[in-house]
C-alpha cells in the first residue's frame, strides 16, 4: 500500500495507490471482489458502465483461475489507481502449470471489457492475469 503520508512521487507526479486483498480461492468469495472493483473505479470517476465492465472483468478472470485451483488456496487480487486507470491483477496457485488459452471466448469477452489483459505464470506456479482499465478508453 502507499504511504498516506506521501504526496507523490519523488520526480513530482503522483504516486499510484495499491490495494491488495486476499480471499479464499472459492467463487462464494467473488462478490467482495466485485464490490471492491466497483468501489475503487467509482474513486477514480469512471463511469457507470466502465465500472461494471471492469466488475464484469474480474469476476471472468477469477473464474478463468479457481478452474485450476488446489484445495485450500488463496486467491490474491492486487488493484493498481492511477490518475487515469485501474490494474487488476488476480493470483492464485495453479495445478497445471497452463496459462490460459488467448483465443477463446472467455479471453476476447476478457479484452473487450478490460481493454488490455494479460496472463503469466510463475516459477512458483502461481497463475495471475492482470487487467488494465484506462478511464474514457475501449
Amino acid at each position: 500500500m502507499s504511504d498516506p503520508t506521501s504526496k507523490g512521487a519523488p520526480d513530482g507526479g503522483r504516486s499510484d495507490d495499491i490495494v491488495e486483498l486476499r480471499l479464499p480461492a472459492d467463487g462464494a468469495y467473488l462478490s467482495v471482489l466485485r464490490t471492491a472493483t466497483a468501489g475503487l473505479a467509482a474513486r477514480l470517476d469512471f463511469t457507470l458502465d466502465e465500472i461494471e465492465d471492469l466488475r464484469i472483468a474480474v469476476d471472468e478472470a477469477c473464474a478463468l483461475l479457481l478452474t485450476d485451483v488446489p484445495s485450500g488456496a488463496e486467491l490474491i487480487c492486487q488493484f493498481t489507481l492511477s490518475a487515469e486507470a485501474l490494474s487488476v491483477t488476480v493470483s492464485a496457485p495453479s495445478r497445471t502449470g497452463r496459462l490460459p488459452r488467448r483465443h477463446t471466448f472467455a479471453w476476447t469477452v476478457l479484452t473487450a471489457l478490460a481493454g488490455e489483459v494479460d496472463a503469466v505464470i510463475a516459477d512458483s506456479g502461481v497463475l495471475s492475469i492482470t487487467l488494465l482499465k484506462r478511464r474514457g478508453g475501449p
